[in-house]
């Protein structure tokens, strides 16, 4: 799939964070074309490994979904520069217990393209033996990539970290989705990896963050994003 025909698949999701052009993939990734870039955030790869060593069994299966999903979204994208914003291994060991089979398979994606781990509070250093670069936050343009939403940040922050989740109630029916959660200014990703829950956006969490009269929540739906706005969602 060429980046063309990915836009125009994706169309529906595009929108604009501080005047920049991006595009909520339902896969829940977001990709800004003008930049040939791809944000991905809260992969939390090896989080059944990490389980397990503390004896709780989970099917390890985890990891390998995870970077399935990510080169199919890669390969529609085809990005120049991948960010991934923190929380990509769900420990600072799990880069180092990754079996070598899925190793090969992430270092596959990296190949011929700009490699940047944002520092998350679950993995703050540099996963070994893994290339790439490691910082704190990226600025790119107007924007700022970083892995936990700061209060009273500037327009254009784009973080991850609070794994936003929407409900809505349709025909007497809730229905719970991820989401990308926006206000036009700022964005909090939704997150990736296989093994990851929610917060739904009306959570205190979120109070201080977004100018309300404007925020809409993009629910990820099987092949488009769902606007939602602020007055049709629904607490827990």
């Amino acid at each position: 799939m060429t980046i063309e025909a990915g836009r125009a698949q994706f169309r529906q999701g595009e929108i604009e964070i501080a005047g920049e052009v991006a595009v909520c993939d339902p896969r829940g990734v977001l990709y800004l074309p003008d930049w040939k870039l791809l944000a991905v955030s809260d992969l939390h790869l090896e989080k059944g490994s990490s389980y397990a060593r503390r004896g709780q069994m989970l099917p390890p299966y985890d990891t390998g979904a995870t970077l399935a999903l990510l080169a199919r979204v890669i390969g529609d994208h085809r990005p120049e520069t991948v960010i991934s914003l923190g929380d990509s291994f769900h420990d600072g060991g799990g880069a180092g217990r990754m079996p070598e089979t899925y190793r090969q398979q992430l270092l596959a994606l990296m190949a011929g393209r700009d490699w940047i781990w944002v520092a998350g509070n679950h993995d703050p250093d540099a996963p070994a033996d893994l290339p790439g670069t490691t910082a704190a936050e990226v600025a790119l343009g107007r924007l700022r990539f970083r892995h936990e939403p700061a209060t009273g940040a500037e327009p254009g922050e784009i973080a991850g970290h609070l794994h936003p989740g929407a409900m809505i109630v349709r025909r007497g029916r809730a229905v719970r989705r991820r989401c990308f959660a926006t206000d036009g200014e700022r964005l909090v990703m939704p997150a990736f990896g296989a093994y990851t829950g929610t917060l739904n956006v009306l959570d205190r969490a979120y109070r201080r963050l977004f100018r309300w009269e404007s925020f809409v929540a993009y629910m990820l739906g099987e092949s488009r994003v769902y606007r939602m706005e602020h007055r049709v969602l629904r607490a827990g």
